[in-house]
């Protein structure tokens, strides 16, 4: 079907979206399975808002979740009826084929979308997105800081020169910065290093600061705050990314959504658990079982539980911990639901 027809429908379609930064595909279905027309936009992704404006039917959209899908979502929501974001992982494993082309993936998303069989993501509001955004921004800061500081170590040993106590604080970058080598070079590089390791704590300093103001409008973060070894950048990631707890029905639901359950390989009555999977928000896994850690050493009712998945088996500890930062996950989105904090389970006894 042409163009100009197409200009002509007033009924519902179904269009699957392959976006790409300097084109998208466009696969378009009728309300009856239909295939009415494939189309190439070329250029910024404005185009394809102008290319959904020219449409005079009721629209239905849907494309794979990655880089800028938020700023998709709130453009399309505009303009369409309804927009789904398609989790990318779980289509690949529902269509599998080695036949791999941009229009192939647009009819894909453009069936699963009037099947309504898309495995879609949640699209949290702009706020969040940027709250999250900010979240990961910190954790990259802190990552870029590492790496400096394993260069100074790596040029102290270089030179066989036993770094002090307190490397990191004022005596110890003092001492740094007294430091004279033989060649010029060695010295310019020091100095370069730990400027960009000052510049590094400015800029999470400044980052920190903001995340604390958005924290202080979210009392969830406070919430969470009341488990015992619960810092605020675990506590703000969680309710970051949980955003509105009662989209998660169950609380052992938390756990696929963080990549924290082990993946299963179940046949022929045989069940074989792997690894975890894996999936979601990589920054969650990390916080939740620094988490655990910490918590282990402050809680009682923690550490049992940690022992008791570990079964005094020094080989289960990694088990064990991210065990823990899954228990920690459910615990932590019963609270958010009932919006109370933590109380360990011997203060309950005694209440009662």
């Amino acid at each position: 079907m042409s163009y100009q027809k197409l200009k002509n429908l007033t009924d519902e379609l179904y269009i699957g979206l392959d976006v790409h930064k300097a084109f998208t595909v466009a696969f378009i279905l009728n309300q009856m399975g239909q295939k009415v027309m494939v189309k190439t936009i070329r250029g910024h992704w404005s185009n394809i808002f102008l290319f959904l404006d020219s449409l005079p039917a009721t629209l239905h959209v849907c494309y794979e979740a990655s880089n800028g899908y938020g700023y998709l979502y709130d453009n399309i929501s505009k303009r369409a009826k309804s927009v789904q974001v398609a989790h990318p992982g779980q289509c690949r494993l529902i269509f599998k084929s080695k036949k791999k082309t941009d229009r192939i993936d647009a009819e894909k998303l453009a069936k699963l979308l009037f099947l309504n069989e898309v495995p879609s993501v949640y699209v949290p509001d702009i706020n969040i997105r940027d709250w999250r955004r900010l979240i990961i921004f910190r954790q990259t800061l802190v990552a870029e800081g590492t790496r400096v500081k394993n260069r100074i170590r790596g040029l102290l040993r270089r030179y066989g020169i036993k770094a002090v106590t307190g490397l990191w604080y004022k005596k110890g970058l003092d001492w740094l910065e007294s430091l004279t080598f033989e060649s010029p070079a060695t010295k310019v590089e020091l100095n370069i290093l730990l400027d960009s390791l000052q510049r590094l704590k400015a800029n999470i300093n400044d980052v920190e600061d903001e995340l604390q103001k958005i924290a202080d409008k979210h009392p969830g973060v406070s919430l969470l705050m009341t488990i015992p070894g619960i810092g605020i950048r675990t506590a703000e990631a969680v309710v970051a990314w949980i955003d509105r707890p009662d989209r998660v029905p169950r609380n052992n639901q938390i756990g696929p959504y963080f990549g924290l359950i082990p993946s299963e390989d179940s046949s022929g009555g045989k069940t074989r658990m792997g690894r975890i999977t894996r999936q979601g928000p990589a920054i969650i896994r990390k916080l939740l079982c620094e988490a655990a850690w910490r918590a282990i050493r402050f809680s009682p009712e923690i550490k049992a539980f940690f022992e008791k998945v570990q079964r005094n088996d020094c080989d289960r500890k990694k088990i064990a911990v991210v065990a823990t930062g899954h228990y920690l996950a459910r615990v932590m989105l019963a609270m958010l639901k009932q919006n109370k904090p933590w109380i360990p389970k011997q203060d309950i006894a005694k209440a009662a």
